[in-house]
């Protein structure tokens, strides 16, 4: 998955850090992101702090990946002419790019960046009284200097669903009406006042019209696309395995046997490592 970049740590505790021209930084404009990709190498690159112009204004320290340090750069930072064989890629572009194995910790430290990034491009003023928010030097946090209210980074829990239809050794597999094209398992974030276990029950439901029992855990991602931490739960349909499909949501969901599993381009989804697992006839 997209955060398995061992033997590679990530350190993501917020402390004050000085910059040098050496360290990674990050530029986001409209929701993407500044980065060189090399078709030969199959190897991804971002910017470092010395690319851009001095007058470009204090970086943000963002995380480290064993010694070497990321920050954010401001939004309207001075691009230096170095850049010119540097582009703008959305993350999904990225994604589908063909990387190479050692280039998931550069695919991994980009996702990372670009959760913080939307938290703070989305957070400049305080829900309470509208002032601008600062940054808090002691702790990953915003603080207004007014009312003193602090703001945490945003992380939205959600849930990825196996349902197996145990009498005919089968795993339901849908595929989104829009966005991501290829197979995908039921999923949904979880409301408010809901455990995990009964946000997989009513997204089941209002999704694909099934009950379902047995529900179990099986493994956790990060997913910052939407800023999420997944859960991975394997669960039994229960009764009438007759679908119901939603849709409005989907445009595609069927039984399917361990054969005629489709999975995705890449391995970076906790969703694609779950029908990999119902497809090898893995422990579920």
């Amino acid at each position: 998955m997209i955060q398995d970049i061992f033997p590679a740590k990530f350190y993501n505790h917020y402390k004050e850090q000085k910059f040098c021209a050496s360290d990674s930084a990050f530029f986001f404009s409209e929701g993407k992101v500044l980065a060189r990709y090399n078709q030969e190498s199959q190897s991804l690159s971002f910017p470092t702090w010395g690319d851009f112009h001095s007058q470009s204004g204090v970086p943000t320290y963002l995380f480290s990946i064993d010694n070497q340090k990321y920050f954010l750069m401001p939004e309207k930072a001075a691009l230096s002419a170095d850049l010119f064989d540097f582009s703008f890629y959305t993350l999904r572009q990225l994604r589908d790019l063909p990387l190479a194995t050692e280039a998931k910790t550069s695919l991994f430290a980009v996702f990372s960046a670009y959760h913080l990034w939307k938290w703070y491009d989305d957070n400049k003023f305080c829900g309470h009284c509208g002032h601008p928010l600062e940054h808090d030097f002691v702790e990953r946090a915003l603080f207004c200097p007014v009312c003193k209210s602090k703001i945490y980074p945003r992380i939205n829990p959600a849930v990825i669903i196996g349902i197996l239809n145990q009498t005919k050794d089968k795993i339901l597999i849908t595929k989104y009406r829009t966005g991501y094209a290829h197979s995908a398992l039921v999923a949904g974030f979880t409301e408010f006042g809901e455990t995990l276990e009964q946000t997989v029950e009513r997204e089941v439901m209002e999704e694909v019209g099934l009950k379902v029992k047995n529900i179990r855990y099986y493994k956790s991602q990060p997913w910052a696309l939407a800023q999420d931490i997944l859960a991975g739960f394997f669960c039994e349909v229960d009764g009438d395995e007759t679908i119901r499909m939603d849709e409005g949501e989907l445009k595609y969901a069927e039984w399917v046997s361990r054969e005629e599993v489709e999975l995705q381009p890449n391995d970076y989804s906790l969703t694609n490592e779950m029908m990999k697992l119902f497809k090898s006839g893995g422990s579920i």
